[in-house]
């Protein structure tokens, strides 16, 4: 059955210019789920090459102690 909707493709916010930093929880923690756990990028929108950096500052975070690992 065809959707009768066209489905709006979500935009990256990394390519919008907002950028994100592991010293940013507020920001970062939009970005993991209530387990801890980082969201794939087909729930935050991210294109592939900020989905890494945006993992890789959320493992910065942990590591620093700003974020919990489990919660």
């Amino acid at each position: 059955m065809k959707d009768f909707y066209p489905r709006k493709k979500k935009i990256c916010q990394m390519c919008a210019n907002k950028s994100v930093d592991y010293k940013d929880v507020p920001i970062i923690s939009k970005y993991i789920n209530e387990r801890g756990r980082i969201l794939p990028k087909r729930m935050t929108g991210a294109c592939s090459k900020h989905q890494r950096y945006i993992a890789m500052q959320v493992k910065r975070a942990r590591f620093m102690g700003l974020i919990p690992f489990v919660k």
